[in-house]
């Protein structure tokens, strides 16, 4: 178990998937049960008992500040990208602000309802600095309305995650939800990577694992996406879902 006191939000991408509705506003402004993606995710960051947050920002920079300074999460701080630095480049630039010890990483479009035991708290109390550099939230596909795939990633009985073969399909979607450590980033390249750089550096020396949710947990893609979402959410109709 960790003491979760740092973390960071993403939320400078372009959310061309959402569009229209990303025309003019950030992906992570866009409201679901009338409060915006990135206002759910640093609820939960905060109820976690996270103490620094940072934000990344690009597409709509201003605006995705302004929420920031609304939210009441304590240690709130903006990192304004000029030049997109995709999910890895970004945590790295945000390094000297998320402290030395593990921290976490939520997209700023993942929106999930807990389960008996919230799941930052669970991520929390299961990530072992001695065996582990990554755990990442896994979602049931089964439990998904919307788009799988073949899924993300395959666990073996202790949780250490890995990539899938060639027509191998995995029971599990990443829910844009992490706990990592520092040390994960040592030696990456400055500028823009993805952060399955160092998912795979990790599965290579055996330490990604991942943690399946259980709770619920939303697939916001496209508008339609979010549409269903907040239908779902609003009449109760969790049963797909959960």
């Amino acid at each position: 178990m960790i003491p979760l006191t740092h973390a960071m939000v993403l939320a400078a991408g372009l959310g061309t998937r959402m569009r229209p509705l990303t025309d003019e506003t950030p992906k992570p402004l866009l409201p679901l049960e009338g409060r915006s993606l990135l206002h759910h995710a640093l609820d939960r960051l905060r109820d976690a008992g996270v103490q620094h947050h940072v934000v990344n920002a690009h597409w709509f920079a201003d605006q995705v500040a302004a929420a920031v300074a609304e939210h009441d999460a304590p240690g709130r701080l903006v990192l304004r990208e000029e030049m997109l630095l995709e999910t890895g480049g970004g945590v790295r630039a945000a390094l000297p602000h998320l402290g030395q010890n593990p921290f976490a990483v939520v997209n700023g479009d993942a929106f999930w309802l807990d389960g008996p035991t919230p799941a930052l708290q669970r991520l929390a109390a299961a990530f072992d600095p001695d065996r582990m550099d990554a755990l990442l939230l896994l979602v049931r596909t089964s439990q998904v309305d919307g788009e799988v795939g073949r899924g993300d990633f395959l666990l073996d009985p202790h949780g250490r995650a890995r990539r899938l073969k060639e027509r191998e399909i995995s029971p599990y979607l990443f829910g844009g939800v992490q706990v990592l450590a520092p040390g994960l980033f040592e030696g990456t390249p400055e500028g823009p990577f993805s952060l399955n750089l160092v998912y795979d550096r990790a599965i290579e020396s055996g330490r990604l694992y991942g943690l399946v949710h259980d709770g619920a947990w939303f697939h916001l893609s496209t508008p339609r996406d979010l549409d269903r979402a907040e239908t779902m959410l609003r009449a109760g109709m969790l049963t797909a879902l959960f």
